[in-house]
């Protein structure tokens, strides 16, 4: 009796889990954890419907890898049952390692540890607790698996992590314009000399995925008032790291005082075992519930931008192709001291000024190759006779300049 669960999912329907290594990774608790982990962070500030999660997204991504590896081996890509489920198991765990708010903690309170890192640490515990049933699952992840097209399929220009993320964000945020057509890419996936290839029949299905990327990328990932209520929960959490580091007493959950109390760097994580056990406590509650009492904390600093988080009062931006000017921000900060009546020191946690750069297609990381039916194959940029490729593949820069609001 072949024994599976359901789960029936708002994007793809029915998935099914077969019980064994992969249900018991679905049940596990860091793998449960992602539930209280928004997939897209901040972004409801925007889009109120972003309220989907981590779990969501890894159960979504599990799903199109059964399909892709469904259609490879009725194309004659011989694919075992165990390397099936290990590339599963693969996916499923993809993004284990993420914190609460995708990568501000990243930028704040750990420094230099990806959640790339943290994903394969966890991997490799959970690995021990199953006696080594996912030895070849990591293989994969970290790409050492002589297969390497099963990487692809985990990480790479066509990975289900991407088909899953932009159904589903633009399902979630209502931006119809990123909904791709994940179902007809896996139709049109092979393998040719291990590399994951799309049939030239796919060829504008591809397009259409390159452009709901780019859409979806300015649109919602680095919509400018994301970005701004991003910057200012990193100014929060970089103004609690430093009344911590002056020993004024804060209100955070065991986990996330670890953190704020503690310097945390690549090194002291990989060998300060108790860094993991904190990091996996840590989930978006945690900021949320601190933010709220940091609220009413006696710190200027931190109380009015803890407030404005709570409230939506978001910080003004303005958008620019050229780097913000010095002077325009000394001028800004100064205004803010003066209104918020602190020194010029503390009112730079007001302004921020990032700048994002980034291209949706980049041939030397991971081409995209077209077959055709005579056995050859194409880049998609030569094979597309859209212009929209070659400048996919420019590096777009976009200056940002977001500070609190001036009350006039």
């Amino acid at each position: 009796m072949f024994e599976r669960k359901i789960i029936n999912d708002p994007v793809f329907g029915f998935i099914n889990i077969p019980k064994g290594l992969l249900y018991d990774i679905v049940r596990h608790p860091l793998l449960q954890r992602l539930n209280r982990i928004k997939q897209l962070g901040l972004s409801s500030v925007v889009y109120p419907g972003a309220q989907h999660t981590r779990f969501q997204h890894s159960l979504g991504a599990f799903h199109l890898t059964s399909e892709a590896v469904q259609q490879l081996t009725s194309k004659g890509n011989f694919i075992f049952d165990s390397e099936a489920e290990a590339v599963q198991a693969a996916i499923l765990m993809h993004d284990i390692g993420h914190g609460p708010f995708s990568h501000v903690l990243e930028d704040t309170i750990v420094q230099g540890v990806s959640h790339e890192d943290i994903s394969l640490m966890l991997m490799e515990r959970i690995n021990k607790e199953m006696n080594g049933q996912l030895t070849l699952a990591i293989q994969i992840f970290k790409d050492e698996y002589p297969k390497k097209f099963l990487h692809q399929l985990v990480s790479g220009q066509l990975d289900m992590d991407r088909m899953d993320y932009l159904r589903r964000d633009s399902f979630y945020t209502g931006v119809t314009e990123g909904n791709i057509g994940s179902a007809r890419i896996i139709k049109m996936l092979d393998v040719k000399e291990d590399h994951l290839v799309v049939e030239s029949k796919g060829i504008y299905s591809i397009e259409n995925f390159l452009t709901a990327r780019r859409l979806m990328y300015w649109q919602v990932y680095l919509h400018k008032t994301s970005v701004a209520y991003e910057k200012m929960l990193i100014s929060a959490l970089l103004r609690a790291k430093e009344l911590a580091s002056k020993g004024v007493e804060l209100f955070a959950s065991p986990a996330l005082r670890f953190f704020l109390y503690n310097d945390i760097n690549k090194e002291t994580f990989y060998n300060n075992p108790e860094c993991l056990e904190n990091f996996i406590q840590l989930d978006d509650n945690d900021i949320w519930t601190a933010l709220k009492v940091w609220s009413t904390h006696n710190d200027k600093v931190l109380s009015t931008l803890s407030l404005d988080m709570i409230n939506r009062n978001i910080f003004k931006v303005e958008i620019s192709t050229e780097p913000i000017c010095e002077e325009r921000k000394k001028e800004l900060t100064l205004q803010i001291s003066q209104q918020l009546d602190i020194p010029l020191s503390e009112a730079s946690y007001f302004v921020s000024t990032p700048s994002i750069e980034k291209n949706m297609y980049d041939p030397a990381d991971d081409s995209i190759d077209i077959l055709y039916k005579d056995g050859s194959i194409k880049n998609i940029a030569e094979a597309s006779d859209m212009l929209n490729i070659s400048l996919l593949s420019k590096k777009v820069k976009k200056y940002y300049l977001c500070y609190q609001r001036l009350h006039r």
